[in-house]
């Protein structure tokens, strides 16, 4: 068999740890610190054009449509068999 080398790893970079800020903070505070990133967040998001957001839109209403017709048509049917096995029993 070959025999393996081996090779001796440059050592580790020093990991430094991120203090967590242990100070309590106030109602007002949270609140104002929750809107800041809530801000900074909605700037990383990519919004749709407005062609974009019609297409999704109607595609949305549409499959809602058809989904309804289809369970409309379901309750019908069920409706039909429930009637005809009550009238069979009674």
């Amino acid at each position: 068999m070959a025999e393996e080398t081996k090779t001796n790893a440059a050592p580790a970079k020093a990991v430094t740890a991120v203090k967590k800020d242990d100070t309590k903070l106030t109602f007002t505070q949270k609140i104002g610190k929750w809107f800041r990133e809530m801000k900074s967040e909605l700037k990383k998001v990519i919004w749709p054009s407005k062609d974009q957001l019609i297409k999704n839109s109607l595609v949305s209403v549409g499959m809602i449509l058809i989904s309804s017709v289809v369970i409309w048509g379901f309750d019908e049917i069920a409706q039909l068999l429930v009637k005809a096995l009550l009238t069979l029993a009674g």
